[in-house]
């Protein structure tokens, strides 16, 4: 299960989001989306879960939670559409 994670704090690391979590169950990649000039965060990224069962526990655990001192926002990633 693609996970979406909005409104992160811009010193987030993805080891700090894959903590996060991993409280809830296996995750299977995290990736914190970068700017490709600045090289700084955008501010959101996506966490892959194996079991959506356990996907849904961490969206219902840790959506409008504060992470690195930011509330942050957790629901299911919705697939690219157009391009």
């Amino acid at each position: 299960m693609r996970i979406h994670v909005g409104n992160l704090s811009y010193e987030t690391t993805e080891q700090q989001l894959r903590a996060a979590f991993e409280a809830y169950g296996r995750v299977k990649s995290v990736q914190i989306i970068m700017d490709r000039y600045t090289g700084r965060s955008k501010g959101f990224g996506f966490v892959e879960m194996e079991d959506p069962n356990e996907g849904n526990a961490a969206i219902e655990g840790l959506n409008q939670k504060q992470l690195s001192g930011r509330t942050i926002r957790v629901e299911e990633a919705r697939p690219r559409t157009g391009g």
